[in-house]
């Protein structure tokens, strides 16, 4: 009889092992399935990126002759992005990026259909206006980054293009796109925290039947198997559920990829074909889970291969070494290490794996010392059960807690990084919140301002923008400073700043000596001084986190000063904030408008996608561990089997028993969440150095920490609570059938 035909009648002639079999096949489908979908995620971003990479304004040159004049630039409206593209075209033949229906003219716009939807729901005052020309058509989905995306295609003749326009050879071809690399950085520390937790749930799986499956095939050794046939038989018995698993993980990742399009990253979310991962990495996680699952099994017929009659017996295992203590600082020096290298992301992934590896060697060491420390101050029975269980087989009662352990570690790592993210967010920046400001031109300044001014009184608004021209004052011994030439009045209206505004002069917020300075329209030029007199006024802020410009009256400024570049601002009121923005904007002419929404834009997504990731990260981790903790108990009281009926036979009471049992459980995850928890802190801290420096900010310890350790010794210790109807089950059947 062959080995595959051998575990196909074990199969049918034991229940348990069938049960062990079916959930060996769930926790390999899950593990297939979860690989296969954090491996699509980088995949999905450069998918996403080849579609929206034509709306960029800068990319490689190809040194061909320039077809397209193009700027892009970014609005803001009831709190989603707006991305505009303005184009001119310089000559004939430009290549359309796919989902570009045609290249607008000079007075036509393309835009996406929610924008579509949007412009025709609302007033033209509040959205319509700030496109100049006529919506000529929308842009298909291979043109957005994802479906719900608002773009505007607005075309022109090339003299009315902004002044930041780019002139390029075609519009950025897919090639150039670039995947996320904060998303396959997460999707990388997924892979490592969250396969491990599945593979724990197999390996829980597999050890519900480990004690028969032992004793059998040492039987079958005694019988004068070869070792060569034993090992066949595991890895044909194992090879059924690894296969199914890995087939079935395979065929649900579809649908594993159809909920991922649904969770939004980066302003959206996906569409149906971004999530797809190469035949060729497919085959490989096919075989390679497979491959862990066999490799896993095998490894564990050591002693049966090479010692049957001590695994007919169970002799106690040999005791483990304190130097299993020595792997955390080793690990967590190399994780550091890899972390000083700066660029190299498969080296932190690879400490990262390492310290939780380090966490599976000093686990089980920790189990026997404190099953030693009970079994040595034993006060009752229970005590003294569980401190034996957890001082003679301390890798078995600690596999219950190793998925809690990853889990903690996970939830303790997100729970450092969050925070310490949240505090980096906001700043106080140059304008006041209420501030609209466009960036532009000297020249270009003074007919916005007009422009804008116009849209407001044809709105019958009070608010009217400012332009506010650009200098540089340097010194004689090299101190520069900038400054706008503007009205203390309009001045104090829309920076952060406070003033007497006592009459013409230049208002700083610290002392300054004029008699060395002179004044420029740009960094370069030569610059003429002030006239003797001119007053220095104090000037302070309203806040400590942001930069205030030097204030010049007009009436102080040197004659001959040529401005090159120039402000506009506008102070709005939340009743007439959108109004005002579409005047600016439509005087901007594709300029940018920058504004407070645009400016924590960025950091508001990127923070609540980060906590959407943490938040199903964590929660499939916990399930993955109480899943596995509350099989890995189960397995616990069949493998005792024998040992348990023959104490309920004697007269010990199933409460006693079970109260053992989730000691077992208990002592071990407390210990061991405390110590991930403080494990995951420390990789969160080594994850948060990389940008800690480059962002000047610090790290912040938030009391939240102690909610990990706190749920994940709770997850065990209810998973523990199967104890009970596995000893009832145990106490139902005849002994006799062990």
């Amino acid at each position: 009889m062959s080995p595959v035909q051998l575990a196909f009648k074990v199969l049918r002639a034991d229940r348990r092992t069938r049960t062990a079999t079916l959930l060996t096949a769930v926790g390999v489908a899950v593990a297939t399935g979860l690989v296969l979908l954090l491996l699509s995620l980088p995949y999905a971003t450069q998918a996403r990126a080849e579609r929206a990479v034509w709306q960029e304004q800068y990319g490689s040159r190809d040194g061909g002759t320039p077809t397209l004049s193009i700027s892009s630039s970014a609005d803001y409206f009831d709190g989603r992005r707006i991305d505009r593209v303005d184009v001119a075209q310089l000559a004939n033949g430009v290549a359309l990026p796919a989902g570009v229906p045609k290249f607008p003219a000079p007075g036509e716009v393309l835009v996406s259909p929610e924008l579509y939807q949007a412009m025709n729901r609302l007033p033209a005052s509040q959205l319509a206006d700030r496109f100049p020309g006529k919506v000529v058509g929308t842009l298909g989905e291979d043109a957005l980054r994802f479906p719900d995306q608002l773009v505007a295609l607005v075309g022109h003749t090339p003299e009315t293009m902004p002044a930041n326009a780019n002139e390029r050879n075609g519009f950025v071809p897919p090639s150039e796109a670039r995947v996320d690399a904060l998303l396959t950085l997460l999707a990388g520390v997924g892979v490592v925290v969250l396969l491990v937790p599945s593979l724990v749930l197999v390996a829980s799986s597999a050890r519900l039947i480990a004690a028969r499956r032992e004793q059998r095939l040492a039987a079958l050794r005694l019988a004068g198997a070869t070792p060569g046939q034993v090992v066949s038989i595991t890895a044909a018995e194992t090879g059924i559920a690894a296969v199914t698993g890995a087939l079935l993980g395979w065929a649900i990742s579809p649908l594993l990829w159809s909920l991922a399009r649904l969770v939004p990253w980066d302003g959206g979310t996906w569409l149906a074909g971004d999530f797809r991962v190469p035949i060729g990495l497919t085959v490989f996680v096919l075989v390679a889970v497979p491959a862990l699952v066999l490799l896993a099994a095998v490894l564990g017929l050591r002693r049966v291969v090479s010692n049957p009659v001590g695994a007919v017996v169970q002799h106690t295992p040999k005791p483990l070494r304190w130097w299993r203590l020595l792997s955390l600082p080793a690990t967590a020096l190399f994780f550091f290490f890899a972390i000083e290298q700066g660029d190299d992301v498969n080296l932190i992934l690879l400490g990262l794996a390492l310290m939780i590896a380090s966490a599976m060697l000093v686990g089980p060491y920790v189990t026997a010392v404190i099953g030693g420390f009970f079994v040595s101050r034993w006060r009752k029975p229970s005590a003294l059960l569980a401190g034996r269980r957890l001082r003679n087989d301390p890798r078995g009662a600690y596999r219950a807690s190793a998925g809690v352990v990853l889990a903690v570690f996970t939830g303790s790592m997100a729970l450092t990084l969050m925070p310490s993210f949240d505090a980096m967010t906001g700043g106080g920046g140059t304008y006041r919140d209420s501030v609209l400001s466009v960036d532009t031109s000297g020249e270009r300044a003074g007919t916005i301002a007009a422009q804008a001014n116009a849209t407001l009184e044809r709105y019958n608004l009070p608010a009217r923008a400012v332009s506010m021209p650009e200098v540089t004052l340097k010194s004689v011994n090299g101190s520069t400073y900038t400054g706008v030439v503007v009205p203390c009045a309009d001045a104090v209206k829309v920076f952060r700043v406070q003033a007497a505004c006592t009459g013409p002069g230049i208002y700083s917020t610290h002392d300054l000596e004029l008699g060395g300075f002179r004044v420029a329209g740009d960094y370069d030029a030569e610059g003429v001084p002030f006239a003797a007199g001119t007053a220095v006024k104090p000037m302070t802020q309203t806040d400590d986190d942001g930069y205030a410009p030097l204030i010049i009256d007009p009436a102080v400024m040197p004659a001959g000063v040529v401005p090159s570049y120039s402000r506009v601002a506008v102070d709005t009121t939340p009743a007439d904030r959108e109004l005002v923005r579409t005047a600016l904007v439509g005087a901007a002419g594709g300029e940018s408008v920058y504004s407070r929404e645009l400016y924590l834009d960025g950091q508001r997504d990127q923070l609540d996608d980060l906590r959407r990731v943490t938040v199903i990260g964590v929660t499939v981790a916990a399930i993955l561990a109480g899943c596995s903790a509350a099989i890995a108990t189960a397995g616990s009281v069949m493998d005792r089997r024998r040992t348990f009926g023959a104490l309920m036979a004697a007269g010990t009471p199933t409460r006693v028993l079970s109260r053992a049992l989730r000691m077992e459980a208990a002592l071990p995850a407390l210990v061991a969440t405390i110590g991930s928890g403080l494990l995951g802190m420390i990789a969160g801290l080594g994850l948060f150095s990389i940008i800690q420096e480059s962002q000047n900010a610090s790290a912040v310890i938030s009391p939240w920490l102690v909610a990990p350790v706190v749920l994940g010794f709770a997850v065990a210790v209810l998973a523990a609570s199967v104890c009970t109807p596995a000893l009832n089950r145990v106490r139902a059947e005849p002994l006799a059938d062990e």
